[in-house]
């Protein structure tokens, strides 16, 4: 079986993303503490998240509108103008943040480059996931950039039949099992799973370990080698 198509997901698998969301959690935690114990807190933020991704999809914009909505729940009548300016705050720090490559990257997609073509697939805000890809420096070394609202077995057929592959022709690589690895394997393609610490516990769900397609990797730099071996 040969490879023709290799496709990355860009959040914690060529660069942090996560820390920088935690941080902005605990950011909250903190200005909520007034109204709520830190586990309320962080509960009642994750049950806001999932019931407004529909809504707003995925990203550092919805997360902010979602530390809102915590407030004002937590808060009620004493929620300040003052208080959803700091939110504010927070979420535009979160927008900024700098984009901070894993060790070995450069290094890692000029490896895949020679196996296969290389095609990032994120999800997430459009504006936002262009930036961090500028500002990465990355985008050059792509076949093509795939920015999508979500992950799922029919994006992935999708993207397949656009760069002229079969799903058995495409690996899919990344730190999510929710949206990187099962929907690809779910479309018929292999599936790299690199886990990350801190990862968003939507994000979670049944590992694989006993799909033939499917393998965990410690890190991104030993995805070149197990795609030679396919």
């Amino acid at each position: 079986m040969t490879i023709k198509l290799i496709c990355l997901d860009a959040d914690d698998t060529l660069w942090h993303n996560m820390r920088h969301f935690n941080a902005t959690e605990e950011a909250l935690v903190a200005m909520l503490k007034p109204f709520a114990d830190d586990s309320v807190t962080r509960d009642r933020l994750i049950a806001c998240e999932t019931r407004n991704l529909k809504l707003y999809g995925y990203g550092a914009k919805g997360f902010t509108l979602s530390m809102i909505e915590t407030a004002v729940e937590l808060a009620g009548d004493h929620l300040s103008k003052s208080l959803v300016a700091d939110i504010l705050a927070a979420g535009r720090t979160l927008l900024a943040h700098p984009v901070e490559l894993f060790d070995d990257v450069l290094e890692t997609l000029e490896a895949l480059s020679h196996l296969g073509r290389v095609v990032l697939v994120t999800k997430g805000d459009l504006l936002h996931q262009e930036s961090k890809l500028a500002a990465s420096g990355l985008g050059d070394l792509f076949s093509g950039i795939e920015i999508v609202s979500d992950k799922r077995p029919d994006i992935f057929t999708r993207i397949f039949a656009q760069y002229g592959v079969a799903a058995s022709e495409a690996v899919m690589a990344g730190d999510s099992l929710r949206s990187d690895i099962n929907p690809a394997l779910e479309a018929g393609a292999w599936a790299a799973y690199i886990p990350q610490d801190g990862a968003w516990a939507h994000e979670m769900a049944h590992v694989p370990d006993d799909h033939p397609r499917f393998r965990r990797l410690d890190r991104l730099g030993d995805l070149p080698g197990w795609v030679r071996t396919i």
